[in-house]
């Protein structure tokens, strides 16, 4: 088990799969907030859902609307089950309050470099701590 510690910004615990993805994300023009799929086409997950998943990411990019298309995920089902990022920006924070998942940011270690893509990990909005509970559980045949 490997734990990581950072600020909780919305408060809730959430236990899911781990979606990585080193490329800040747009809100606007970048998901599909009917799908919860980023589509912006040289997104390293472009095409890639991130619904119910544990979305870990350096930040958002774009305009401020971007907290209004996180926001619309929530609305529609979509959504990410909690997010974790590295980059404090107003428009990040928002979304993620308005998106009303637990969110933990800068984290230590960097979960960028610690979460892998697959694993099961924790995320306590309320704590600010991120545990993996299992690496890669997805290829072992863990489902959702």
């Amino acid at each position: 088990m490997i734990e990581l510690r950072g600020r909780g910004i919305v408060p809730g615990v959430v236990e899911a799969e781990a979606l990585v993805t080193h490329d800040a994300i747009s809100g606007f023009g970048g998901i599909d907030v009917a799908t919860g799929t980023v589509i912006e086409p040289r997104h390293e997950l472009f095409g890639v859902c991130f619904t119910g998943k544990v979305l870990v990411f350096p930040g958002a990019k774009g305009s401020s609307g971007w907290s209004g298309f996180f926001q619309s995920t929530r609305l529609m089902g979509t959504a990410p089950a909690a997010m974790v990022f590295r980059v404090i920006t107003t428009k990040a924070v928002l979304g993620a309050i308005v998106t009303r998942v637990p969110t933990v940011v800068e984290a230590s270690p960097d979960p960028l470099e610690t979460i892998r893509t697959g694993d099961f990990v924790r995320v306590d909005g309320d704590t600010g701590l991120i545990t993996i509970l299992d690496r890669d559980r997805h290829d072992a045949g863990f489902t959702q």
